[in-house]
């Protein structure tokens, strides 16, 4: 019976009933063992009404073993997996071990959001997971990654946790001792209490219910009557089921021992027979029998269960360390697998390979099943148990880069200080301090840890990772010396340096390497820095290699950058575009296509890299992949769809930890909001890109944060200040110099420099633009250098040319006003009308308000007496409905976008249901017939 709790019954009831309706909801109930968190969420279950309640429970033995609570949680709806997407299908049978695994957590988790939605769909789900704190980190990262998606779905979730476990992006309820009313109560059930010792237990035990029942259980009727003072202080819960535990039998408390390792009824009995002597082999059932009438234990067909997790800590406290391990050793020989190596790890005393070797093939599986915080724990054990020091720093630095594409930076960033200290040269050990002594660069806020991480390996030491190999292949013994080790750990070092906004340094760290692949690295870090130096070194340093897409493209953009002569290469490595499969190479050919001027090319190759990463599990790099696709709407003139994707990367970014991502998505919304006239959230956007960019003198990020605030300008016919902005760009203020940001922006400066009267800027701007795009192909690019040689030269001709070549809508339309404003201001009002209004249209189409209003005021000056058009019919549709119509517009099944926007079949075709009226519309033929 619960005594009180009002506000936590109301809460729990108001989630039930906004679920049952079709808006999903979680919870998070937090508090004290004891405090009733677990009643609550049986609470929960019963008011489930006709709802589906699925339940789960974080064990303290299985907090190790990857996704062992999803299991618990979703096994009894496991037979709907088919309804799913087939990545996201295979992907969750993978994690069970039903299939073959995929090592994309998001794929997995998504494919939980899925299944939960589909168990929902007859009359509603209600999951609830008690000891939130223990449940294992992949099937935690699952969980929460659907808590956090609950929208539309009929799905709630209720999570007890205790103590300060961290549980990111759900709605907390504290959960405290009962007031005094209420324990006054649950004293009145329990025994006759005098007001004076009632007062005084309330105040001892904080109204914790839990420590009010077991201490009234415990103590005389002289202390209940006062005639005898209580214990002060009164025992602890612990405590309580300690002295419970200390007047059982030696047999049943050495099953409870047995059964705190292993809830599964026959390994339990077995142990507990191999712990006792020849005379007491069998007799454990009796003791177990013992256990449960004491009410320590529920015994539930084949598995035992503690009436408290207290209970556990308890039995572990009454056995003491050293019987503990003997218990773990004579588990490990009941049980097989994941579970054996974890006993022989916990039975383990000093440094052994044999168990360390299990414990790193446990972190393997885990892994190819996208359990990446648990393999990060269990490699970073099985380094503690290894002998051979280069053996510990490569179980170290495999910790690391599961640690960091599980969403654990600052872990990460632990576990490969220590391999560093490992694999470096001893007197460069003494000059690098602890990492427990110092924080971490755009991870944990302080600058302490970059000087931890600062001294690469010598170049001769550096060896690359490059096949990729992971955790399974990294543990193998006879895999290479210190060399190799220290380059594999200096890699990843850079990569992580990289995502958390240090570019700077990750470059030097890749510089170190002698490796097509560090050369790789060390150019893509030089151009978030935009070093256009470092990235012409590389290129030269990559000549050295044999032909073939990867150098080329890096040897091409160097000569590009140094005399505009890699057009050649580049166009070599395009034309092998047909041959590509995986994402980033994709976003290779597209950096290619970007240099030689072609940002049509460019974005449509970002775009095919998108739709790859959804569906091929990309570990965890879907942020950054999302980073070039927002750019890519965007540059095509799809706000919205722009706006949709950063919101979704944004999110992503900040769930894996990845710093310099975020602020690529936030400097991508804050160019949306620019185009769209959004001042105020164009303005906060940019300012917290450049709140991370430039402390962490990331160029790139910078500059595209710069530009937004240059459009907005732009955009408000703020001219002049434009202007300023955008000469900025090219070579004052944040992220000045960047290259791929000042081409991008020409066209845009020589407008702004234009209209701000100084054509001699425009005129400098133009012949960048000349040196830069000699090599383009593409009809787009040459629009954009005839429509700014237009307006540099005065001439009409050029901006008609260009309106006959431009197939971007939002480039096409900036290039009719200009062209309009042009034959207005020449005295032709009537010439002018046409491509006013045609950009009037497609301004007010897209939602760039602030220059439909620019194209509206010019058409009225030439004389049309026009009213605006009506928004767009798109325009009533949220980001999220956008991209659904999109792809079903494309001809994609519920299915197929499910699986590419991490969604579920039901949700997709629940924004369906909404979208058909919003758009006057009743099928899909009609959609794709309007988009």
């Amino acid at each position: 019976m619960l005594y009180g709790r009002t506000a936590e019954t109301a809460a729990i009831d108001e989630l039930i009933g906004s679920t049952l309706a079709g808006d999903g909801r979680a919870l998070v109930l937090r508090g004290a063992a004891g405090v009733g968190k677990s009643a609550l969420l049986d609470l929960a279950a019963s008011r489930a009404g006709g709802a589906t309640v699925l339940r789960a429970g974080g064990v303290e033995g299985e907090a190790d073993l990857a996704f062992a609570a999803l299991h618990q949680l979703v096994w009894p709806v496991i037979g709907l997996l088919d309804a799913l997407p087939g990545p996201q299908r295979d992907a969750v049978a993978g994690a069970f071990g039903m299939a073959a695994p995929s090592q994309d957590r998001f794929l997995v988790s998504a494919g939980v959001l899925s299944l939960l939605v589909e168990a929902a769909a007859d009359s509603g789900l209600i999951c609830v997971v008690d000891d939130f704190q223990w449940v294992d980190r992949a099937s935690a990262d699952a969980l929460l990654f659907a808590a956090r998606r609950l929208r539309t779905e009929r799905v709630g979730m209720v999570l007890a946790v205790r103590g300060d476990a961290p549980v990111k992006g759900v709605p907390e309820l504290r959960v405290d001792g009962l007031d005094a009313e209420s324990a006054d109560a649950l004293l009145d059930a329990r025994a006759e209490v005098v007001p004076g010792v009632r007062s005084r237990l309330v105040a001892l035990t904080g109204g914790n219910p839990l420590v009010l029942g077991e201490a009234v259980a415990v103590l005389t009727a002289d202390q209940l009557a006062g005639r005898t003072p209580l214990p002060d202080p009164l025992p602890g819960g612990e405590q309580l089921f300690g002295d419970q535990v200390a007047l059982l039998s030696e047999g049943a408390r050495r099953v409870l021992l047995a059964a705190s390792l292993e809830s599964d009824l026959g390994p339990a009995l077995g142990a507990a027979d191999a712990l006792a002597g020849a005379r007491e082999r069998g007799t454990h059932e009796a003791g177990l029998h013992e256990a449960e009438r004491a009410g320590l234990v529920v015994v539930s067909g084949a598995v035992v269960r503690f009436r408290h997790p207290l209970v556990r800590s308890a039995v572990h406290a009454a056995a003491g360390a050293r019987e503990l391990r003997r218990a773990h050793e004579v588990m490990a020989e009941l049980v097989d697998g994941d579970r054996r190596a974890w006993h022989l790890a916990a039975a383990a005393v000093g440094r052994d390979e044999s168990v360390a070797g299990a414990l790193a093939a446990a972190a393997g599986r885990a892994q190819a099943r996208g359990g990446y915080g648990d393999a990060a724990t269990a490699l970073a054990r099985a380094a503690e148990l290894t002998p051979d020091p280069l053996i510990r720093a490569r179980r170290l630095k495999d910790a690391a880069e599961a640690a960091w594409l599980g969403g654990r930076p600052g872990q990460a960033q632990t576990y490969l200080a220590e391999a560093r200290l490992l694999v470096e040269a001893p007197s460069e050990r003494a000059e690098t301090p602890a990492l427990g002594e110092a924080g971490g660069p755009g991870v944990t806020g302080g600058p302490g840890e970059a000087h931890a991480l600062a001294e690469a390996p010598a170049p001769e030491e550096a060896r690359a990772l490059g096949e990729g190999r992971g955790p399974v292949e990294g543990c193998a013994l006879e895999r290479g010396g210190r060399g190799e080790v220290a380059g594999e750990v200096a890699r990843l070092r850079g990569r992580f340096e990289l995502n958390s906004g240090d570019a700077a340094e990750a470059m030097r760290v890749f510089s170190a390497g002698d490796s097509l692949e560090m050369l790789a690295d060390a150019w893509e870090a030089a151009s978030v820095v935009g070093d256009v130096a470092a990235m012409v070194d590389v290129g030269r340093r990559a000549e050295g290699f044999a032909p073939g897409f990867l150098r080329d493209i890096l040897v091409g953009v160097a000569a590009m950058l140094r005399d505009g002569s890699g057009g050649g290469l580049l166009r070599g490595a395009l034309a092998r575009t047909g041959e590509l499969s995986g994402a980033a190479e994709f976003l290779w050919a597209a950096a290619a296509a970007s240099y030689l001027g072609e940002a049509d090319v460019s974005a449509e190759l970002i775009r095919r890299a998108g739709r790859v990463a959804r569906v091929s599990g990309m570990v965890g790099q879907l942020p950054v992949v999302l980073e070039f696709v927002s750019t890519a709407e965007r540059v095509g003139g799809r706000l919205a769809e722009s706006a949709a994707v950063a919101e979704e990367g944004l999110a992503l970014a900040r769930e894996a930890g990845y710093t310099n991502s975020e602020a690529a998505h936030l400097a991508n919304l804050a160019v949306v909001a620019a185009l769209r006239g959004e001042e105020e959230r164009c303005r906060a956007y940019a300012g917290e890109a450049l709140a991370i960019a430039v402390p962490h003198r990331v160029g790139l990020r910078a500059a595209v944060a710069a530009y937004a605030l240059a459009m907005l300008d732009l955009g408000m016919g703020r001219f002049a200040a434009a202007h300023d902005r955008f000469e900025a760009i090219r070579a004052a203020g944040p992220g000045a110099g960047h290259p791929t940001v000042v081409w991008r922006s020409t066209p845009d400066r020589v407008e702004a420099a234009m209209a701000a009267g100084d054509s001699a800027a425009a005129r400098e701007a133009l012949e960048g633009l000349d040196r830069w795009a000699a090599q383009a192909r593409t009809d787009e690019a040459r629009a954009l250098r005839l429509r700014c040689v237009g307006l540099v030269e005065g001439a009409i001709e050029p901006f008609e040319e260009a309106l006959r070549l431009h197939g971007e809508p939002f480039e096409e339309a900036r290039t009719a006003l200009l062209y309009g404003e042009r034959l207005r201001r020449g005295h032709q009002p009537g010439q002018a009308r046409g491509p006013l209004r045609a950009a009037l249209e497609t301004f007010q189409r897209l939602g760039a308000e602030p220059w439909a209003r620019r194209a509206h005021a010019e058409l009225r000056a030439a004389g049309e007496a026009v009213e605006r058009p009506a928004g767009d019919a798109l325009a009533a549709l949220t980001p999220q409905e956008l991209r659904i119509a999109r792809l079903v517009a494309e001809g994609a099944s519920s299915k197929e976008v499910a699986a590419r926007l991490f969604l579920s079949p039901r949700t997709v075709e629940y924004h369906l249901y909404k979208i058909y009226p919003k758009l006057g519309i009743t099928s899909r033929t009609e959609l794709a017939r309007l988009l």
